[in-house]
């Protein structure tokens, strides 16, 4: 009998050890600066910098060492959905002001970051840290980005069901916006960290705005975001403006300034100050539907928004779409 059990256990040990090695694989990733990282996953222990909003929505929490502060100084999502988190997950300073300190006494499996300060990458590799940097720059890049997390916490088939969720609402906007006449289309500017800067021909902002029927008068230029003169912003005289969410001026701004008096979005109060969320997230689909709907609301005057969006927050996040409403005022 006492044979039988060890046997029992042995096999028993085998077949864990067996799972263990079937598990245990690796990621090889060519991220935004051409740099080819490859990666043991399951990950465990990461730092993240910058995609955060896939915490929640990939529901990772176990596998995270260290978080961007923002997520918890400006992510109401992040107050609805684990409203305790910052007692278990440290910050470690934002994207482009890191505390390398911290980060090392983690000792975390990988960093992910962005690109926008690449010498913080290298700085960070010398001090043995493993580091993938990311910058989509339009949404099936952000997919891609989406899909490289859901390979690296083993969560794939999670992705695939938070990216068919974004798709809903974008085939909502896309079947809406096919109807509208190409001499109705409004020419829409969406204004970043200074009220001259614009979002231009490359990057996500762009692709929303191809999506929801809007001419990007800054199109033809071939950046990211550009800071351009207001003479120029007048010249163009959007019909809608769309600012930035996290912008450090206030509406008014752009609204009551009186050089801005003869832009026809200001003449006709279609000035719009966007959620505070971040468009590198599961959210770009619910801020799509909201630009859509301000650009053209006869288009979709039947869509009710908070209810697709709360639809989209339960299957996404597992919160409903009122409660980070109300965290958010």
């Amino acid at each position: 009998m006492k044979k039988q059990t060890v046997i029992t256990g042995l096999i028993v040990i085998l077949s864990l050890m067996d799972i263990s090695h079937v598990l245990a694989y690796t990621v090889t990733y060519k991220d935004k600066l051409g740099r080819v990282v490859t990666v043991d996953a399951p990950v465990k222990r990461a730092v993240i910098l910058i995609t955060y909003d896939l915490i929640p929505a990939l529901d990772i929490w176990d596998d995270v060492a260290g978080i961007n502060r923002w997520a918890y100084s400006h992510d109401d999502l992040f107050k609805a959905t684990m409203p305790d988190a910052e007692k278990t997950i440290p910050s470690v300073g934002t994207g482009d002001n890191v505390n390398i300190e911290a980060i090392l006494a983690l000792k975390p499996d990988l960093i992910i970051t962005w690109t926008y300060r690449p010498e913080i990458m290298r700085f960070m590799e010398q001090k043995g840290l493993k580091v993938i940097g990311v910058y989509p720059e339009g949404i099936e890049e952000l997919y891609e980005v989406m899909r490289l997390h859901g390979r690296l916490f083993n969560r794939e088939k999670r992705t695939e069901f938070v990216i068919n969720k974004m798709e809903e609402i974008f085939r909502l906007i896309r079947q809406r916006v096919a109807t509208i006449p190409e001499e109705k289309r409004k020419r829409c500017l969406w204004l970043g960290g200074k009220p001259t800067t614009v979002a231009c021909g490359i990057g996500v902002t762009n692709d929303i705005f191809k999506m929801i029927g809007c001419i990007n008068p800054a199109g033809d230029i071939q950046e990211r975001n550009r800071d351009v003169s207001l003479e120029r912003i007048i010249t163009w005289s959007p019909d809608v403006i769309f600012i930035w969410g996290n912008a450090g001026y206030p509406i008014e701004t752009v609204t009551k300034g009186s050089q801005w008096a003869s832009v026809k979005a200001v003449r006709e109060n279609r000035v719009y100050r966007a959620p505070e969320w971040s468009t590198w997230s599961p959210r770009l689909a619910p801020i799509a539907l909201w630009m859509a709907m301000k650009t053209y609301p006869e288009y979709f005057k039947d869509v009710d928004f908070d209810g697709v969006v709360d639809r989209f927050y339960r299957n996404v996040f597992g919160v409903s779409y009122g409660e980070i409403d109300k965290i958010a005022q």
